[in-house]
Protein backbone atom coordinates (compact mmCIF):
# COMPACT_ATOMS: atom_id res chain seq x y z
CA UNK A 1 0.00 0.00 0.00
CA UNK A 2 1.63 3.43 -0.93
CA UNK A 3 0.55 6.58 1.07
CA UNK A 4 2.22 9.92 2.85
CA UNK A 5 2.93 7.52 6.00
CA UNK A 6 6.23 8.45 6.87
CA UNK A 7 8.13 10.25 4.74
CA UNK A 8 7.71 12.89 2.18
CA UNK A 9 10.71 14.49 -0.15
CA UNK A 10 10.02 18.26 -1.71
CA UNK A 11 8.72 17.35 -4.75
CA UNK A 12 8.48 13.71 -4.42
CA UNK A 13 5.19 12.93 -5.76
CA UNK A 14 3.08 10.87 -3.29
CA UNK A 15 2.86 7.53 -5.22
CA UNK A 16 6.38 6.99 -4.40
CA UNK A 17 6.34 7.15 -0.94
CA UNK A 18 5.90 3.80 0.72
CA UNK A 19 4.20 3.00 3.97
CA UNK A 20 6.88 0.60 4.58
CA UNK A 21 9.57 0.78 7.38
CA UNK A 22 12.63 3.00 5.77
CA UNK A 23 14.85 0.97 6.79
CA UNK A 24 13.34 -1.57 4.62
CA UNK A 25 12.64 0.35 1.56
CA UNK A 26 16.04 1.25 1.62
CA UNK A 27 17.51 -2.27 1.88
CA UNK A 28 15.11 -3.27 -1.06
CA UNK A 29 16.71 -0.10 -3.30
CA UNK A 30 20.01 -1.26 -2.39
CA UNK A 31 19.52 -4.58 -3.17
CA UNK A 32 18.69 -3.41 -6.32
CA UNK A 33 21.38 -0.88 -6.63
CA UNK A 34 23.90 -3.80 -6.26
CA UNK A 35 22.20 -5.94 -8.64
CA UNK A 36 22.68 -3.75 -11.59
CA UNK A 37 26.45 -2.35 -10.58
CA UNK A 38 26.94 -6.50 -10.73
CA UNK A 39 25.38 -6.44 -13.80
CA UNK A 40 27.28 -3.81 -15.46
CA UNK A 41 24.19 -1.63 -16.30
CA UNK A 42 25.59 1.15 -13.52
CA UNK A 43 28.85 2.23 -13.44
CA UNK A 44 31.79 4.92 -12.68
CA UNK A 45 29.80 7.80 -11.51
CA UNK A 46 26.07 7.61 -10.93
CA UNK A 47 23.11 9.17 -11.47
CA UNK A 48 22.25 11.95 -8.51
CA UNK A 49 19.74 10.97 -6.16
CA UNK A 50 16.75 12.29 -7.22
CA UNK A 51 17.32 10.89 -11.26
CA UNK A 52 17.64 7.74 -8.94
CA UNK A 53 14.58 7.73 -7.29
CA UNK A 54 12.10 8.57 -10.31
CA UNK A 55 13.91 5.31 -12.02
CA UNK A 56 13.53 3.30 -8.89
CA UNK A 57 10.30 4.64 -7.66
CA UNK A 58 11.54 5.14 -4.42
CA UNK A 59 11.91 8.32 -2.00
CA UNK A 60 14.80 10.22 -2.36
CA UNK A 61 15.46 9.45 1.74
CA UNK A 62 15.66 5.81 0.81
CA UNK A 63 18.01 5.97 -1.81
CA UNK A 64 20.44 8.14 0.19
CA UNK A 65 20.33 5.69 2.87
CA UNK A 66 21.02 2.82 0.27
CA UNK A 67 23.74 4.68 -1.47
CA UNK A 68 25.22 4.89 2.63
CA UNK A 69 25.10 1.05 2.79
CA UNK A 70 26.49 0.65 -0.47
CA UNK A 71 29.44 3.19 0.88
CA UNK A 72 29.78 1.17 3.65
CA UNK A 73 30.51 -2.07 2.02
CA UNK A 74 32.85 -0.28 0.15
CA UNK A 75 31.50 -0.51 -3.14
CA UNK A 76 30.79 3.04 -3.86
CA UNK A 77 32.44 6.35 -2.32
CA UNK A 78 30.68 9.56 -2.26
CA UNK A 79 32.42 12.72 -2.99
CA UNK A 80 31.80 16.20 -2.79
CA UNK A 81 31.64 17.97 -6.20
CA UNK A 82 32.04 14.47 -7.95
CA UNK A 83 28.75 12.52 -6.75
CA UNK A 84 28.50 9.13 -6.10
CA UNK A 85 31.30 6.87 -7.70
CA UNK A 86 31.51 3.12 -8.30
CA UNK A 87 34.88 2.28 -6.72
CA UNK A 88 34.59 -1.75 -7.06
CA UNK A 89 33.09 -3.68 -9.64
CA UNK A 90 32.09 -7.36 -8.85
CA UNK A 91 32.21 -9.92 -11.64
CA UNK A 92 29.39 -12.60 -11.94
CA UNK A 93 30.53 -16.21 -11.93
CA UNK A 94 28.27 -19.04 -12.84
CA UNK A 95 27.68 -22.16 -10.79
CA UNK A 96 25.67 -23.76 -13.17
CA UNK A 97 28.63 -24.47 -15.55
CA UNK A 98 31.58 -26.62 -14.96
CA UNK A 99 34.49 -23.84 -16.00
CA UNK A 100 37.33 -21.71 -13.74
CA UNK A 101 37.30 -18.65 -12.92
CA UNK A 102 39.79 -17.29 -15.97
CA UNK A 103 36.39 -18.35 -18.18
CA UNK A 104 34.12 -16.75 -16.12
CA UNK A 105 35.79 -13.46 -15.83
CA UNK A 106 36.38 -13.30 -19.73
CA UNK A 107 36.32 -9.73 -21.00
CA UNK A 108 35.94 -8.01 -17.56
CA UNK A 109 39.56 -7.75 -17.72
CA UNK A 110 43.49 -9.55 -17.59
CA UNK A 111 43.40 -12.34 -15.27
CA UNK A 112 46.45 -13.24 -14.01
CA UNK A 113 47.82 -16.30 -11.19
CA UNK A 114 50.62 -15.95 -8.55
CA UNK A 115 52.00 -19.51 -7.94
CA UNK A 116 52.51 -19.88 -4.29
CA UNK A 117 52.76 -23.47 -3.75
CA UNK A 118 53.04 -25.85 -6.29
CA UNK A 119 54.56 -29.27 -4.88
CA UNK A 120 54.10 -32.82 -4.64
CA UNK A 121 53.07 -34.12 -0.79
CA UNK A 122 53.49 -37.17 0.38
CA UNK A 123 51.18 -36.97 3.11
CA UNK A 124 48.17 -34.55 1.99
CA UNK A 125 45.38 -34.07 4.94
CA UNK A 126 43.05 -36.77 5.50
CA UNK A 127 40.10 -35.32 4.02
CA UNK A 128 42.04 -34.87 0.96
CA UNK A 129 42.98 -38.27 0.94
CA UNK A 130 39.20 -39.79 1.63
CA UNK A 131 37.70 -37.18 -1.31
CA UNK A 132 40.58 -38.42 -4.22
CA UNK A 133 39.90 -41.95 -2.73
CA UNK A 134 43.72 -42.28 -2.78
CA UNK A 135 45.17 -45.40 -1.36
CA UNK A 136 47.24 -45.15 2.25
CA UNK A 137 50.68 -44.10 1.41
CA UNK A 138 49.95 -42.20 -1.93
CA UNK A 139 51.03 -39.05 -2.45
CA UNK A 140 49.25 -35.73 -4.05
CA UNK A 141 50.44 -32.79 -6.17
CA UNK A 142 49.16 -29.25 -4.06
CA UNK A 143 48.72 -26.02 -5.77
CA UNK A 144 48.17 -23.02 -4.15
CA UNK A 145 47.36 -19.46 -6.49
CA UNK A 146 45.59 -16.22 -5.76
CA UNK A 147 43.81 -14.62 -8.77
CA UNK A 148 43.95 -11.17 -10.05
CA UNK A 149 41.74 -9.27 -12.12
CA UNK A 150 44.05 -6.20 -13.73
CA UNK A 151 46.21 -6.51 -11.24
CA UNK A 152 43.71 -6.83 -7.67
CA UNK A 153 43.62 -9.58 -5.88
CA UNK A 154 39.90 -11.49 -6.53
CA UNK A 155 40.30 -14.97 -4.96
CA UNK A 156 43.01 -17.63 -3.02
CA UNK A 157 42.44 -21.26 -4.72
CA UNK A 158 43.67 -24.19 -2.62
CA UNK A 159 43.82 -27.43 -5.09
CA UNK A 160 44.71 -30.82 -4.72
CA UNK A 161 45.28 -33.35 -7.35
CA UNK A 162 45.96 -37.01 -7.40
CA UNK A 163 49.65 -37.10 -7.86
CA UNK A 164 49.01 -39.46 -11.43
CA UNK A 165 46.80 -36.59 -12.50
CA UNK A 166 48.70 -33.74 -10.67
CA UNK A 167 52.74 -34.18 -11.72
CA UNK A 168 51.27 -33.51 -15.59
CA UNK A 169 49.49 -30.39 -14.40
CA UNK A 170 52.80 -29.15 -12.48
CA UNK A 171 54.41 -28.76 -16.09
CA UNK A 172 51.94 -26.91 -17.40
CA UNK A 173 51.29 -23.16 -17.45
CA UNK A 174 49.50 -22.34 -13.68
CA UNK A 175 50.46 -18.59 -13.89
CA UNK A 176 48.18 -17.77 -16.86
CA UNK A 177 45.71 -20.65 -17.39
CA UNK A 178 42.61 -22.27 -15.39
CA UNK A 179 43.13 -25.14 -13.46
CA UNK A 180 40.63 -27.72 -15.21
CA UNK A 181 42.45 -26.17 -18.74
CA UNK A 182 45.53 -27.17 -17.54
CA UNK A 183 43.95 -30.52 -16.03
CA UNK A 184 42.74 -31.42 -19.15
CA UNK A 185 45.77 -30.84 -21.05
CA UNK A 186 47.68 -32.82 -18.83
CA UNK A 187 45.15 -36.21 -19.07
CA UNK A 188 43.81 -35.48 -22.66
CA UNK A 189 40.37 -35.51 -22.43
CA UNK A 190 37.49 -33.21 -20.84
CA UNK A 191 36.36 -33.31 -17.49
CA UNK A 192 33.20 -34.73 -16.67
CA UNK A 193 31.37 -32.90 -13.54
CA UNK A 194 32.11 -31.38 -9.99
CA UNK A 195 30.13 -30.89 -7.06
CA UNK A 196 30.37 -27.69 -4.70
CA UNK A 197 29.87 -26.35 -1.19
CA UNK A 198 29.46 -22.62 -0.93
CA UNK A 199 29.46 -21.02 2.39
CA UNK A 200 30.26 -17.81 4.16
CA UNK A 201 33.21 -16.77 6.20
CA UNK A 202 35.56 -14.14 7.29
CA UNK A 203 38.88 -13.79 5.68
CA UNK A 204 41.93 -14.97 8.60
CA UNK A 205 44.77 -12.81 8.49
CA UNK A 206 47.09 -14.66 6.32
CA UNK A 207 44.25 -14.79 3.74
CA UNK A 208 43.30 -10.72 4.51
CA UNK A 209 46.73 -10.26 3.68
CA UNK A 210 46.93 -12.39 0.24
CA UNK A 211 43.82 -10.69 -0.98
CA UNK A 212 44.45 -7.40 -0.10
CA UNK A 213 41.32 -6.73 2.59
CA UNK A 214 40.96 -6.45 6.22
CA UNK A 215 41.17 -8.96 8.38
CA UNK A 216 37.32 -10.30 8.96
CA UNK A 217 36.68 -8.99 6.05
CA UNK A 218 33.86 -11.42 4.39
CA UNK A 219 34.66 -14.26 2.14
CA UNK A 220 32.91 -16.92 -0.03
CA UNK A 221 34.51 -20.48 0.11
CA UNK A 222 33.83 -22.83 -2.50
CA UNK A 223 34.60 -26.53 -1.47
CA UNK A 224 34.95 -28.33 -5.04
CA UNK A 225 35.76 -31.77 -5.74
CA UNK A 226 35.78 -32.61 -9.90
CA UNK A 227 35.44 -35.56 -11.27
CA UNK A 228 36.41 -37.56 -14.46
CA UNK A 229 33.50 -38.62 -16.76
CA UNK A 230 33.67 -41.81 -15.28
CA UNK A 231 33.29 -40.35 -11.95
CA UNK A 232 37.20 -40.83 -10.60
CA UNK A 233 37.87 -37.58 -8.43
CA UNK A 234 40.72 -36.05 -9.63
CA UNK A 235 41.06 -32.28 -7.98
CA UNK A 236 39.75 -31.22 -4.39
CA UNK A 237 40.01 -27.70 -4.51
CA UNK A 238 39.03 -24.90 -1.69
CA UNK A 239 38.48 -21.30 -3.34
CA UNK A 240 38.24 -18.05 -1.08
CA UNK A 241 36.78 -15.65 -3.22
CA UNK A 242 36.25 -11.89 -2.14
CA UNK A 243 32.56 -11.18 -1.13
CA UNK A 244 33.10 -7.40 -2.46
CA UNK A 245 34.80 -8.71 -5.93
CA UNK A 246 32.40 -11.50 -7.11
CA UNK A 247 28.85 -12.74 -7.29
CA UNK A 248 27.78 -15.98 -7.51
CA UNK A 249 25.14 -16.62 -10.46
CA UNK A 250 23.08 -20.24 -11.35
CA UNK A 251 20.05 -21.24 -13.13
CA UNK A 252 18.07 -23.48 -11.35
CA UNK A 253 15.00 -25.35 -12.91
CA UNK A 254 11.85 -26.69 -11.11
CA UNK A 255 11.70 -30.24 -13.39
CA UNK A 256 13.19 -33.54 -12.88
CA UNK A 257 16.66 -33.60 -11.80
CA UNK A 258 16.62 -29.89 -12.30
CA UNK A 259 15.85 -30.07 -15.51
CA UNK A 260 13.27 -27.41 -17.77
Amino acid sequence: MLGLMEEKDQGQPAAWVSSRPRAERARQVADSLRQRISDGVLGGVLPDELSLAEELSASRNSVREALGMLRDEGLVTRRRGVGTVVVTPTYGHGLGRLEGLAEALAGHGSVTNEVLVAEVVGDPPAEVRERLCLAAGAGAVHIERVRRVDSVPVSLDSTYLSADVGLGVLRGDLEGRDIFAVIEEAIGCPLGRAEIEVRAAVADRGTAALLDVPAGAPVFVIDRLTRLSDGTPVDVETLRIRADRMSLRATLYRGPEGRP
